[in-house]
């Protein structure tokens, strides 16, 4: 079942990702961050709404671990706003990918909180770093304003994996303990709704997407929860280790996608540089 439940989690979010560009560009980087985070709220709502002993715990949370909890929540949003950057201006193939790498961030952040990380763990560190820095330099184009904004997308793209990875070390060390996934996620979502509301005031009124654009965020929001779903199952009815790590392929998964819909090309120096990125979030994510 972990195994099952990992790969449902990778192709949910691998589709996630592959969407949140689609989204970006129809909608506005910001816009498509918001309405995506509502959907995701009234999604859960009624979900929480479902399961009422998990809405149960949310009373029970002091004022500091609710601080923690908002405090979370914001890199999640300010992540989810940077990556949908990065899919605007770059290639799927290459940011998915990239993302994966907020494993190298969260593990050094355990390591300056005290944690012991193994030989292995470092090697999978130096492989991340490695994989990012090929795909850097890989590019192998020749137009300058397309080497810039595929540099901007990359940056923008470890800044998510940075923020993601910073958010999730706060919640595994505090927050899922106290008030369990469902609820950081509710709270994620709620915070993202409110962060982003004073924002939304100040756009200016953009063109109605199509039918299409509209069922593509909703898809968005239903593969990323789907993905959350099959992703906490799996880990309850089986190892967490096996089902994180299949999950992580979800980048590659969205590399896949860019190439088939996109026609996303990518040098081989880019390929190198992306295998050895989703290889060492493999690394990171089993010995973790």
């Amino acid at each position: 079942m972990d195994i099952l439940m990992g790969v449902v989690a990778a192709l949910c979010w691998g589709a996630t990702d592959f969407l949140v560009g689609l989204n970006a560009r129809l909608f506005g980087v910001q816009r498509s961050v918001f309405l995506g985070q509502l959907l995701g709220l009234i999604l859960l709502s009624t979900l929480l709404l479902v399961l009422g002993r998990q809405i149960d715990l949310l009373y029970e949370v002091k004022w500091q671990l609710l601080l923690t909890c908002i405090a979370a929540a914001l890199l999640t949003v300010m992540g989810a706003v940077a990556l949908s950057r990065a899919f605007a201006q770059g290639k799927t193939a290459v940011v998915a990918p990239l993302v994966t790498s907020y494993g190298m961030f969260t593990t050094l952040l355990a390591w300056m909180g005290g944690e012991h990380i193994t030989a292995i763990q470092w090697v999978g560190l130096l492989i991340c770093a490695s994989g990012v820095a090929i795909v850097g330099r890989g590019s192998g184009n020749n137009d300058r304003r397309q080497y810039r904004s595929a540099g901007t997308a990359n940056v923008f793209a470890l800044v998510a994996a940075a923020l993601y990875g910073t958010s999730f070390w706060v919640q595994g060390q505090y927050t899922l303990p106290a008030i369990g996934p469902v609820n950081m996620l509710w709270i994620s979502y709620l915070v993202g709704v409110v962060f982003l509301s004073p924002i939304m005031f100040k756009l200016k009124p953009a063109d109605s997407p199509s039918l299409k654009g509209y069922c593509a965020l909703c898809c968005a929001s239903l593969f990323n929860l789907a993905g959350f779903t099959a992703f906490s199952y799996g880990a309850l009815t089986g190892a967490v280790a096996i089902v994180t790590v299949i999950s992580t392929m979800s980048g590659g998964i969205a590399a896949i996608l860019g190439y088939l819909f996109y026609k996303d090309r990518l040098t081989l120096m880019q390929i190198a540089g992306v295998c050895l990125v989703l290889l060492g979030a493999v690394v990171l994510h089993f010995v973790a």
